[in-house]
């Protein structure tokens, strides 16, 4: 424990002399920040989707500057500093795991979720769904307030009915397009299922975003694959046969 507070305190340390001393740290503010802090989230996101440890620790080290310039700013600001940060995040902690730091029994982690989201309402917010970042990706946004409504118990008893409703959605376009409907009206018919799909996701334990992410990833490696064999025969893709590239992407499929 000793050397891992030491460590922190290293952090500070050298934060506190970029701070006073770096020309481009000291002339950051919590805005300019935003979209760096957002983009090594991303990055970490990268490390964990690929699986590779000594990439996610390093990531997590660029955070945890983040993290650490911001409460530096906001002690400048005289708002907050790093203890009130630990503090604040310890004794939340503390309050939403009832369970561990008071008398209230769980059976498994889907009482511990409930109970979490009961305990933010009695916090004062108005709704279960206030957590949810409104610049959150679309996907990830329908996960995340499909997973917080199923808190307080808004949930589908059985994942075949949740498939039955993706059924229905699927039919309800399949219908809207084959009348030709306007634009606007398949866009709310795609909506609906895509919102379907993702709830579904959720009942067989599959993260949405995760999974499409995968599959982004094998699209370009297949489809990479295809150039560089369009390449190798002096032409672009554009120049082959849809049957030359489903050949070579089905190679590309077989090499995985």
């Amino acid at each position: 424990m000793r050397e891992k507070l030491e460590a922190f305190q290293r952090l500070l340390t050298i934060m506190d002399e970029l701070r006073a001393s770096c020309p481009w740290d000291s002339a950051q503010t919590i805005e300019s920040l935003r979209h760096l802090t957002i983009e090594e989230t991303y990055e970490l996101s990268d490390a964990i989707l690929e699986n590779n440890l000594d990439e996610v620790k390093k990531e997590l080290g660029d955070l945890m500057l983040h993290l650490v310039f911001y409460s530096k700013i906001g002690s400048e600001l005289g708002a907050f500093d790093i203890r009130d940060v630990l503090n604040g995040i310890s004794d939340k902690l503390i309050v939403r795991h009832p369970h561990i730091y008071g008398e209230v029994k769980v059976a498994d982690q889907e009482d511990v979720k409930s109970n979490w989201e009961k305990i933010k309402l009695k916090e004062g917010k108005k709704s279960v769904l206030e957590g949810v970042p409104e610049s959150l990706p679309a996907l990830l946004k329908a996960y995340r307030m499909q997973e917080k409504a199923g808190g307080v118990g808004f949930e589908w008893r059985h994942t075949d009915d949740v498939w039955v409703k993706v059924k229905e959605e699927m039919g309800e376009l399949e219908q809207e397009v084959k009348r030709q409907a306007p634009v606007e009206r398949l866009e709310d018919e795609f909506g609906d299922l895509l919102f379907a799909l993702v709830n579904y996701a959720r009942y067989i334990g599959v993260n949405p975003e995760d999974a499409l992410e995968r599959t982004n990833r094998k699209f370009k490696s297949r489809f990479q694959y295809i150039e560089r064999k369009a390449e190798g025969l002096g032409k672009k893709p554009h120049e082959m046969s849809l049957e030359e590239m489903d050949g070579y992407w089905n190679e590309a499929k077989k090499a995985e």
